[in-house]
């Protein structure tokens, strides 16, 4: 079995708790869906916010999801003039049989015009 990475992002309406915990939870669960990754393959997550979201930690919601014995760590995107607002990042660390190749990002709502060139 390998250790592979996988990325996502979700945009989210604005800085607001429910917002963050909607957000995270439904790109947490699609990234987990989409490469049919079992909890307790994960190895470990990272989510950034951009600087504008700090309602909540992206994190909290991992935990509302039963994450609880994954270690997870949130950070900030850095602040580039006219980058997206308002964007929710993950980058998990997985045990998986799947090839890099076969690995699925997610990038959801407004995230999806970040990387265009991956199926949705």
């Amino acid at each position: 079995m390998a250790v592979r990475a996988v990325r996502g992002a979700i945009q989210v309406e604005r800085n607001d708790r429910e917002q963050i915990l909607q957000g995270t939870t439904e790109l947490v669960r699609e990234v987990l869906h989409r490469n049919e990754i079992d909890p307790d393959d994960l190895i470990s997550i990272v989510f950034t916010a951009t600087p504008d979201l700090t309602a909540e930690f992206p994190a909290y919601a991992a935990r509302l999801l039963g994450l609880t014995d994954v270690p997870l760590l949130c950070t900030t995107e850095i602040a580039v003039p006219g980058s997206m607002p308002r964007v929710l990042r993950l980058l998990a660390h997985v045990q998986t049989n799947r090839s890099r190749a076969q690995i699925r990002h997610v990038y959801l709502r407004g995230a999806a015009a970040l990387r265009t060139d991956l199926p949705q």
